[in-house]
């Protein structure tokens, strides 16, 4: 049981994914009829809870708080910057939060951040792969995978709930 609980946290980008999913499943069950705007609301609002809210507020205790194991899990010194990245994570995890109940514009304005934040860092894991040869499980593992798809899988949702 210990190996799971680390392998979900040291994975928790695609676990928090995984459980937004469940939930959002989940919530469908009382729902009648179930259509694809109902399937779609869901889906959003439970992204936006676990792959931004959660999820960001992982990533600004991982760097605020342990920012040495997080510094070494990514493959580098530790630095004041964790700290900066930490607060910017703790910003964009309660506009994720406020967003599960928010309207269309509020969605999209909190989707815009985690979008160009993974994807910059999606690049700077790419840089450190091939300029440093940096293939740390925190800098070329499921983290700059999932920095490359939930940023798609957000855009995604949000486009779709604005035709259903």
């Amino acid at each position: 049981m210990n190996n799971i609980i680390a392998l979900a946290l040291k994975n928790s980008t695609l676990t928090l994914l995984i459980f937004g999913l469940i939930a959002s499943l989940l919530s469908l069950i009382p729902k009648k009829p179930i259509t694809k705007a109902v399937v779609t609301e869901a889906l959003l609002r439970y992204f936006l809870i676990f792959s931004i809210g959660l999820s960001f507020l992982y990533n600004f205790i991982m760097h605020c708080i342990f920012g040495d194991y997080t510094a070494a899990f990514i493959g580098w010194a530790q630095s004041p910057f964790q700290f900066e990245v930490g607060m910017v994570s703790l910003g964009i995890s309660i506009t994720g939060f406020i967003a599960f109940r928010a309207n269309y514009s509020f969605r999209a304005a909190t989707i815009i951040p985690p979008v160009v934040f993974l994807w910059g860092a999606a690049g700077g894991h790419i840089y450190q792969m091939v300029m440093q040869h940096n293939f740390a499980p925190g800098n070329a593992g499921t983290v700059f995978w999932t920095d490359v798809f939930i940023p798609i899988i957000a855009l995604v949702l949000l486009r779709f709930s604005k035709t259903s």
